[in-house]
């Protein structure tokens, strides 16, 4: 449903109840003003002469019907408190109307529903004597109900509002009890009948409800017309800067619920922003990841395959192998394989930390299985691989293959940068703190202090290592450096004792696992 459709239901429901609330107010007070009338009215005409005629002749005094005239209509003033002329039957009044000027016809009938002055013509009452214990003194008077008599013994006046009769025209009585004791007149009955076609019946005069309901639909149509305004202004912003790409911002105006809602979009649209800028950073990296990748790949891939070649052509002519040649190709599949699995390892830590397998893991058996997958590379280069670890396992929790991955880089860089005859010692030690402190020291060529703060940025190679290895893909140490923070771990790049480099892990230990 459309907001100004939702609205305008909005303004209608609460206008419906509103004028509703209007005409009964009206109703109500204009019953209770012409009771307040009527009763000061039979009082007053009691008081100056109507209990001495009404006690006279009680069974015709006042009787009046609904086809009485108005009092306008009689000759001369009105007779607020006689009764029928003389010889009159009971029930009709004291005269006919007047009539045209010239003329002997009927009695002129009334123009609207207004009197002299314009004052607003009010139906005939009649009134019919009780005495003391209710007994009608005209036997044309209507039945008391309890409430009448109830309300004029307490109050001093029973009321019984509306009903209706078999024309449709609505009754009210008003039983008045005398200021006096006694008489066939102690109790009055007081008799008004509206016509069908009275305010009373049906709604009120126009001026009542219709000016209150306009003023309140325009009052709606005023607050909301400026809502609907800025919220398709808003509208409109929200898509023109959906077009541009997010570029366009987002006008904010003024401190209420809408603003609030501008302002919302606008720190949307900033983070969406944010988050395109870094998506498009991303895709960028991958591209030239991918590109450095595939250059680093394609070159040793092409020596190995020289290396086949010459190889097969060896096993061709008869020609022994050569063990250099045969180093060569081994070194260069090994490499491979090293890219290989730095590439997995990059890919799962590009992809956060939720897809990290956390276990228990020993680093004993850890350290065994690297020395081990690096023994044939070692051996040809004569470089002594050696650990020590503890006699018991030493228990950490973290993620097997990324821990692994992450120590063969270290071991494997101490042997591709190591010298001949050189050695790379994995030592394992645990502390009184619950603590591992595991260090991975070669006696290679040193590295400078400056080089040696970059080590860990991505595709970072030191001087020594573009000369002696020229096929290094920069992204050992940088996988190490990574791997250790997802542990929530540190690591350490020193200077080593003998020369080379040490690369310390330093991480908090686990129980053995049942």
């Amino acid at each position: 449903m459309k907001l100004r459709l939702r609205l305008a239901l909005t303004a209608v429901a609460v206008t419906v109840p509103a004028v509703f609330a209007l005409v009964q107010v009206e109703h109500s007070v204009r019953r209770r003003t012409t009771d307040e009338v009527i009763a000061a009215s039979v009082l007053s005409q009691m008081q100056s002469g109507g209990r001495e005629r009404c006690e006279s002749a009680p069974d015709t005094w006042m009787v009046r019907t609904r086809s009485q005239r108005p009092p306008w209509e009689r000759e001369g003033l009105p007779d607020l408190g006689g009764g029928p002329p003389s010889g009159a039957p009971p029930g009709e009044t004291s005269g006919p109307g007047p009539r045209e000027p010239g003329g002997d016809g009927p009695p002129r009938k009334p123009t609207g529903n207004r009197g002299p002055f314009g004052r607003k013509w009010m139906p005939p009452v009649s009134l019919f004597p009780f005495d003391g214990k209710f007994v009608p003194g005209n036997a044309q008077a209507p039945a008391l109900d309890d409430d009448l008599r109830e309300g004029a013994l307490s109050d001093g006046v029973g009321v019984r509002r509306y009903t209706k009769d078999e024309d449709g025209a609505l009754v009210q009585d008003l039983l008045l009890r005398m200021p006096w004791d006694g008489g066939p007149c102690e109790y009055v009955l007081a008799r008004r009948v509206e016509p069908p076609e009275s305010p009373e019946v049906g709604l009120p005069p126009l001026y009542v409800w219709g000016v209150p309901t306009f003023i309140l639909l325009s009052a709606m149509v005023a607050a909301l017309g400026p809502v609907m305004q800025r919220l398709r202004r808003l509208t409109e912003e929200v898509r023109a800067s959906s077009g541009s790409h997010y570029q366009q911002p987002v006008t904010v105006r003024g401190h209420d619920e809408i603003a609030e809602l501008a302002r919302a979009f606008q720190e949307a649209r900033a983070e969406i922003q944010a988050q395109m800028a870094h998506q498009e950073a991303r895709e960028q990296t991958l591209r030239d990841f991918l590109a450095n990748t595939t250059h680093d790949v394609m070159t040793p891939l092409t020596v190995l395959q020289g290396h086949l070649a010459a190889m097969q052509q060896r096993l061709r002519t008869g020609e022994p192998l050569e063990p250099t040649l045969m180093h060569s190709a081994m070194s260069e599949a090994h490499y491979m394989a090293s890219l290989v699995h730095n590439l997995g390892a990059a890919a799962r830590l590009e992809a956060g930390a939720p897809q990290v397998q956390h276990a228990p893991v020993d680093l004993n058996a850890l350290v065994s299985r690297v020395l081990g997958r690096h023994q044939p590379i070692a051996r040809p280069q004569r470089i002594s691989l050696e650990s020590g670890v503890p006699a018991e396992p030493t228990w950490v929790m973290g993620d097997e293959t990324l821990l692994e991955q992450a120590v063969s880089n270290v071991v494997l860089n101490g042997i591709r940068y190591g010298r001949l005859d050189g050695h790379v010692a994995v030592v394992l030690e645990t502390t009184r703190h619950q603590t591992f402190h595991l260090r991975v020291i070669d006696d290679g060529p040193g590295i400078s202090d400056e080089e040696r703060s970059r080590l860990l940025e991505r595709r970072f190679r030191g001087n020594a290592a573009r000369t002696r290895d020229p096929q290094g893909q920069g992204l050992g140490l940088h996988i190490v450096h990574n791997v250790v923070e997802l542990h929530g771990w540190k690591l350490t790049l020193a200077p080593s004792e003998y020369g080379g480099l040490e690369v310390g892990f330093t991480g908090p230990l686990m129980p053995p696992p049942a």
